[in-house]
């Protein structure tokens, strides 16, 4: 709800007591957009709601509300349509007054929350000795957006990327490469990531196919776990060497994180296991430590475990997310956890949630969220991989985005006849490329998968960035042809809004604070990539409908401030989603 809601639905609530007494001072007076601009852009619904409980008809339910409803610094007069709806137009003055009010502000009078938080957003999380892939794409660039709303409304913070960085994979790729290639665990970077990917499916067919070697990798990750200097050294060096690799996918992207891995909770383990000892939650079943779960049951109907210690002694996932649940908690104070990842582990996160839960771990003012997402698919609608058949590296996926905005640009030059800098070309190519690729992404609801086309994204038409980026390169075009500083625009002028093209793209502006609010709650990103389309769209038809340049004073400098807001109001909106904009493309 913003600004502007919250204040009629205030007004509403007190006409509502003055109508029918203190009794109604908590009726919600269902405030709504209005679904068609002819109505108006707000309605009340509250009278149809009271008709039963006044005994009085709807109509004259809503004709009593309007007799002690002022809105006159806000609404044109009121008027009752249908069986009792009160719609509510706003007045012009009131609009182009608080386009003038946010026209100087950085945060386009957006507030931030009035109860910050330390929040967590945990995403991305790829494996060490295994290479990014197009499956760690949506984790990384949702979490990062969902982490820039957060930090926007005043939150503090902790992007955490929470890596496989320990267990058994690590003891049989050491074991492995001791055979193989000793020298990789003693120098560092002695292989590039390809090759460590290569020696790790190798290690891991051997250590299915091979006892010996399954027992000596074992026996290597006791080694590692006991601190043991020559295997210790060897993980690092395996660890730094993905890392590296890592590290170019998060520049490329334009993504923050902080590295905290499951080696990191490692020594903490021991004690989430004697803790639910302690609370009577732990039963032995097969050798293994476990607690049973409400609502989930195995194939017999029997109710299922979840494993915190294994018949070996060794611990699993939960126990790993478990403690670092408590370490989030009760070391980093945190008081919403976000975690970012496939729907595939929705299961786990509700097991592990309820354990933490029936442990008491979790205070009543500490928020978990798990935040799904669905598959990326190819054109043919099965899980997008390349033609023979592998997982599509996500380093690939973004040099190719790259590569097809490099080569549409050069074809629109030459098409032109226009000369760029190879820096130029190169820059808008990268910018272009990554930004088309995580919008395709960010547009789609979370929840849904989507299918991966290069050609979609890259278009220049439709709900894509070089749409959105477009536009806002044509404002930046207004301000070269016109010699307009645009910083210079608003001392002592005013928006005026005359035509309705104006006010369409004015009443949109207004409506940023509020779908902020909501992804904020929700953690739908395309909820902000929706916005920003139809902002791209109204302004298309405001720049089509309205001369700018070439019309009269005051108007002609009254647009030119509606151009300059959109453009801010696009830069912001897109740093939200992690896009950056270009003055030309």
């Amino acid at each position: 709800m913003n600004a502007t809601q919250e204040q009629l639905k205030l007004k509403l609530t007190q006409a509502l007591v003055a109508a029918f007494g203190t009794d109604y001072t908590n009726t919600d007076p269902i405030l709504v957009s209005a679904s068609n601009p002819k109505f108006g852009d707000y309605q009340a619904n509250v009278a149809l709601s009271l008709s039963k409980k006044l005994g009085k008809q709807p109509r004259i339910i809503a004709t009593e509300i309007v007799n002690n409803l002022d809105v006159s610094d806000i609404c044109e007069p009121p008027e009752i349509a249908g069986p009792g709806f009160i719609n509510l137009k706003l007045q012009t003055s009131y609009l182009e007054a608080q386009l003038n009010a946010i026209q100087a502000d950085s945060r386009l009078g957006i507030p931030t929350a009035t109860t910050p938080q330390k929040q967590i957003v945990d995403f991305s999380s790829p494996n060490i000795a295994k290479e990014m892939h197009v499956g760690h794409l949506r984790s990384t660039i949702i979490g990062d957006s969902i982490a820039r709303i957060l930090e926007f409304c005043g939150h503090a913070v902790l992007r955490l990327n929470h890596v496989g960085d320990w267990g058994t994979q690590f003891g049989m790729l050491i074991t492995y490469l001791r055979e193989v290639y000793p020298e990789a665990l003693t120098t560092a970077n002695a292989l590039d990531i390809g090759d460590l990917v290569s020696f790790y499916r190798k290690a891991k067919q051997r250590f299915d196919e091979d006892p010996i070697f399954q027992e000596t990798s074992r026996q290597e990750v006791v080694r590692l776990q006991a601190g043991a200097e020559d295997t210790l050294h060897a993980w690092k060096l395996l660890c730094e060497q993905s890392r590296q690799e890592f590290q170019i996918i998060y520049d490329l992207l334009n993504v923050e994180l902080v590295e905290r891995g499951e080696s990191f909770y490692n020594p903490l383990l021991p004690k989430v296991v004697a803790d639910l000892e302690t609370t009577g939650l732990l039963e032995e079943n097969q050798g293994a430590k476990c607690v049973f779960l409400d609502g989930f049951t195995n194939r017999e109907g029997n109710p299922l475990p979840l494993i915190v210690q294994k018949t070996d002694g060794g611990y699993n996932y939960a126990t790993t997310d478990l403690a670092a649940l408590r370490y989030r908690i009760q070391e980093d104070k945190a008081k919403r956890i976000v975690y970012v990842t496939d729907e595939g582990q929705s299961n786990h996160f509700s097991q592990f949630f309820q354990v933490a839960r029936k442990a008491n771990w979790i205070p009543e003012d500490v928020e978990l969220v798990h935040v799904p997402f669905g598959l990326v698919l190819g054109e043919d609608g099965k899980k997008f991989k390349t033609r023979s058949g592998d997982t599509v590296r996500l380093r690939d996926l973004l040099d190719e985005a790259i590569n097809r905005a490099r080569a549409d640009i050069e074809s629109r030059l030459k098409e032109d006849e226009r000369v760029e800098t190879e820096e130029f070309i190169q820059n808008v190519a990268e910018v272009v490329g990554i930004s088309a690729v995580k919008y395709a992404d960010l547009s789609q609801n979370r929840t849904s998968s989507y299918v991966f086309s290069y050609d979609k994204m890259l278009s220049l038409k439709g709900n894509t960035a070089p749409y959105l980026l477009y536009a806002y390169v044509r404002i930046q075009g207004i301000s070269r042809q016109g010699n307009i500083d645009f910083t210079n625009l608003g001392i002592n002028r005013q928006i005026l809004l005359k035509e309705d093209a104006e006010l369409t793209l004015a009443k949109h502006l207004l409506q940023l604070d509020e779908v902020i609010k909501e992804v904020e709650q929700d953690l739908l990103p395309n909820r902000l990539c929706d916005y920003l389309y139809q902002l791209s769209d109204k302004f298309n038809k405001f720049y089509e409908n309205c001369p700018v340049l070439k019309s009269e004073e005051p108007a002609r400098t009254s647009r030119l401030m509606l151009c300059d807001l959109t453009a801010k109001t696009l830069k912001l909106g897109l740093s939200l989603l992690g896009i950056k904009v270009l003055e030309r493309m």
